[in-house]
Protein backbone atom coordinates (compact mmCIF):
# COMPACT_ATOMS: atom_id res chain seq x y z
CA UNK A 1 0.00 0.00 0.00
CA UNK A 2 1.35 3.42 -0.76
CA UNK A 3 1.80 5.74 1.89
CA UNK A 4 0.25 9.39 1.46
CA UNK A 5 2.80 12.47 2.28
CA UNK A 6 3.57 15.81 2.01
CA UNK A 7 6.23 18.15 3.42
CA UNK A 8 3.85 21.62 2.56
CA UNK A 9 3.92 23.30 5.62
CA UNK A 10 2.00 26.31 7.25
CA UNK A 11 2.99 28.20 9.97
CA UNK A 12 1.29 29.58 12.32
CA UNK A 13 1.71 30.40 16.28
CA UNK A 14 2.15 27.36 18.67
CA UNK A 15 -0.54 28.34 20.74
CA UNK A 16 -3.49 28.92 17.46
CA UNK A 17 -2.62 25.12 16.38
CA UNK A 18 -2.94 23.74 19.96
CA UNK A 19 -6.35 25.39 19.43
CA UNK A 20 -6.92 24.07 15.55
CA UNK A 21 -6.01 20.47 16.95
CA UNK A 22 -8.55 20.79 20.00
CA UNK A 23 -11.20 22.10 17.75
CA UNK A 24 -11.93 25.34 19.67
CA UNK A 25 -11.55 26.92 16.48
CA UNK A 26 -11.17 26.70 13.12
CA UNK A 27 -10.22 29.86 11.61
CA UNK A 28 -6.73 32.08 10.53
CA UNK A 29 -6.85 35.01 9.82
CA UNK A 30 -4.06 36.85 7.71
CA UNK A 31 -2.55 39.32 5.52
CA UNK A 32 0.76 37.01 4.87
CA UNK A 33 4.29 37.69 6.15
CA UNK A 34 7.44 40.04 5.07
CA UNK A 35 8.35 37.31 2.83
CA UNK A 36 5.84 36.58 0.97
CA UNK A 37 6.05 36.31 -2.98
CA UNK A 38 5.11 40.12 -4.15
CA UNK A 39 5.06 40.59 -0.45
CA UNK A 40 1.11 39.26 -0.80
CA UNK A 41 -0.40 36.01 1.00
CA UNK A 42 -1.50 33.60 -1.60
CA UNK A 43 -2.88 30.43 -0.98
CA UNK A 44 -1.04 27.81 -2.99
CA UNK A 45 -2.06 24.16 -1.29
CA UNK A 46 -4.84 23.74 0.66
CA UNK A 47 -3.59 20.11 2.10
CA UNK A 48 -0.60 21.07 4.44
CA UNK A 49 0.80 20.24 7.82
CA UNK A 50 0.48 22.49 10.81
CA UNK A 51 3.93 24.22 11.38
CA UNK A 52 3.89 25.74 15.10
CA UNK A 53 6.25 28.74 15.09
CA UNK A 54 7.02 30.97 18.28
CA UNK A 55 9.03 34.21 17.45
CA UNK A 56 5.04 36.43 17.40
CA UNK A 57 3.19 35.15 19.65
CA UNK A 58 2.36 37.97 22.58
CA UNK A 59 -0.25 37.04 25.29
CA UNK A 60 -1.79 41.02 25.08
CA UNK A 61 -2.97 39.43 21.78
CA UNK A 62 -5.00 36.32 22.71
CA UNK A 63 -7.88 36.60 24.30
CA UNK A 64 -7.56 35.73 28.55
CA UNK A 65 -8.15 32.36 28.26
CA UNK A 66 -5.08 31.47 26.02
CA UNK A 67 -2.85 33.79 27.06
CA UNK A 68 -1.65 32.22 29.87
CA UNK A 69 -1.34 29.26 27.67
CA UNK A 70 1.69 30.95 26.09
CA UNK A 71 5.36 29.65 26.10
CA UNK A 72 8.23 30.80 25.11
CA UNK A 73 11.08 28.95 24.21
CA UNK A 74 15.16 28.97 25.52
CA UNK A 75 16.54 30.73 22.44
CA UNK A 76 13.95 33.09 22.60
CA UNK A 77 12.95 32.55 18.73
CA UNK A 78 12.49 29.11 17.82
CA UNK A 79 13.27 25.86 19.40
CA UNK A 80 16.17 23.60 17.94
CA UNK A 81 13.53 20.43 17.32
CA UNK A 82 9.64 20.88 16.05
CA UNK A 83 6.96 19.16 16.69
CA UNK A 84 4.53 18.39 14.09
CA UNK A 85 1.15 16.99 15.25
CA UNK A 86 -0.99 18.07 12.79
CA UNK A 87 -2.90 18.58 8.89
CA UNK A 88 -5.16 20.70 7.78
CA UNK A 89 -7.63 20.64 4.92
CA UNK A 90 -8.15 24.85 3.74
CA UNK A 91 -12.19 24.45 2.85
CA UNK A 92 -12.60 28.08 3.15
CA UNK A 93 -10.85 31.23 1.61
CA UNK A 94 -13.01 34.07 2.40
CA UNK A 95 -12.14 37.63 2.19
CA UNK A 96 -12.31 40.91 3.81
CA UNK A 97 -11.15 44.31 3.25
CA UNK A 98 -10.78 47.72 4.44
CA UNK A 99 -14.33 49.11 2.25
CA UNK A 100 -16.34 46.54 4.44
CA UNK A 101 -18.03 47.18 7.69
CA UNK A 102 -15.30 46.63 10.46
CA UNK A 103 -18.05 45.32 12.54
CA UNK A 104 -18.13 42.43 10.40
CA UNK A 105 -14.75 41.51 11.50
CA UNK A 106 -15.34 42.14 15.47
CA UNK A 107 -18.97 40.13 14.71
CA UNK A 108 -16.56 36.86 14.15
CA UNK A 109 -13.99 37.10 17.17
CA UNK A 110 -16.06 34.34 18.96
CA UNK A 111 -14.98 32.26 16.55
CA UNK A 112 -11.19 31.99 16.95
CA UNK A 113 -8.38 32.98 19.82
CA UNK A 114 -7.28 36.60 19.33
CA UNK A 115 -8.70 40.02 20.71
CA UNK A 116 -9.68 43.26 19.41
CA UNK A 117 -6.10 44.33 19.76
CA UNK A 118 -4.62 41.09 17.20
CA UNK A 119 -8.13 42.28 14.83
CA UNK A 120 -7.24 45.90 14.79
CA UNK A 121 -3.59 45.03 14.07
CA UNK A 122 -4.25 42.87 11.36
CA UNK A 123 -6.77 45.24 9.63
CA UNK A 124 -4.30 48.50 9.93
CA UNK A 125 -1.53 46.29 8.63
CA UNK A 126 -0.93 46.79 4.90
CA UNK A 127 -4.42 48.10 4.91
CA UNK A 128 -4.60 48.13 1.06
CA UNK A 129 -4.41 44.16 1.09
CA UNK A 130 -7.41 42.19 2.01
CA UNK A 131 -7.73 40.24 4.98
CA UNK A 132 -8.18 36.72 4.49
CA UNK A 133 -10.06 34.48 6.91
CA UNK A 134 -8.74 30.72 6.28
CA UNK A 135 -11.40 28.45 7.65
CA UNK A 136 -9.37 24.52 8.24
CA UNK A 137 -10.65 21.05 9.05
CA UNK A 138 -7.74 19.77 11.05
CA UNK A 139 -6.54 16.30 11.73
CA UNK A 140 -4.07 14.87 14.22
CA UNK A 141 -1.27 13.06 13.18
CA UNK A 142 -1.01 9.82 14.20
CA UNK A 143 2.42 10.20 15.47
CA UNK A 144 4.02 13.00 16.71
CA UNK A 145 6.84 14.03 14.31
CA UNK A 146 9.76 15.53 16.22
CA UNK A 147 11.77 17.38 13.35
CA UNK A 148 14.84 19.43 13.31
CA UNK A 149 14.80 23.23 13.35
CA UNK A 150 15.78 24.32 9.80
CA UNK A 151 17.15 27.87 8.58
CA UNK A 152 14.84 27.23 5.82
CA UNK A 153 12.16 27.36 7.82
CA UNK A 154 12.63 30.46 9.41
CA UNK A 155 12.11 34.21 8.09
CA UNK A 156 8.52 36.12 8.45
CA UNK A 157 6.46 33.95 5.70
CA UNK A 158 3.44 31.88 5.65
CA UNK A 159 4.59 28.65 3.55
CA UNK A 160 7.47 26.51 3.83
CA UNK A 161 8.47 23.25 2.61
CA UNK A 162 10.10 20.75 5.43
CA UNK A 163 13.34 19.00 4.61
CA UNK A 164 11.64 15.27 5.09
CA UNK A 165 7.60 14.60 4.16
CA UNK A 166 5.45 13.21 6.95
CA UNK A 167 3.21 10.49 6.32
CA UNK A 168 -0.66 11.56 6.58
CA UNK A 169 -1.70 7.83 7.30
CA UNK A 170 -4.14 7.50 9.83
CA UNK A 171 -4.98 10.96 10.59
CA UNK A 172 -7.90 11.75 12.80
CA UNK A 173 -9.87 14.40 12.67
CA UNK A 174 -10.27 17.09 15.14
CA UNK A 175 -14.14 17.49 14.50
CA UNK A 176 -16.57 15.17 12.91
CA UNK A 177 -17.96 16.45 9.85
CA UNK A 178 -21.45 17.21 10.96
CA UNK A 179 -19.68 19.68 13.61
CA UNK A 180 -17.36 21.49 11.00
CA UNK A 181 -19.95 21.73 8.30
CA UNK A 182 -22.14 23.58 10.99
CA UNK A 183 -19.50 25.97 12.09
CA UNK A 184 -18.68 26.72 8.77
CA UNK A 185 -22.37 27.18 8.39
CA UNK A 186 -22.54 30.21 11.25
CA UNK A 187 -19.66 31.65 9.98
CA UNK A 188 -20.51 31.90 6.34
CA UNK A 189 -24.16 33.53 7.89
CA UNK A 190 -22.57 36.02 9.27
CA UNK A 191 -20.16 36.79 6.58
CA UNK A 192 -23.04 36.87 4.39
CA UNK A 193 -25.33 39.20 6.92
CA UNK A 194 -23.13 42.25 5.59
Amino acid sequence: MMKTVTNHALKEWNITIQALEQGETIMLLRKGGIREHNGKFKVDQNKILLYPTFEHQKPTLLKPEYAHLVKSVSSGWHPETVKISSFAEITHILSWNNSQDESLIHSLIKFHIWNETFVRDRIQFKPQQPLYILLLRTYKLSQVHEIPYHPSYGGCRSWIDLQQPISLDNKVPVLTQKDYDQKVSMIAQILQAS
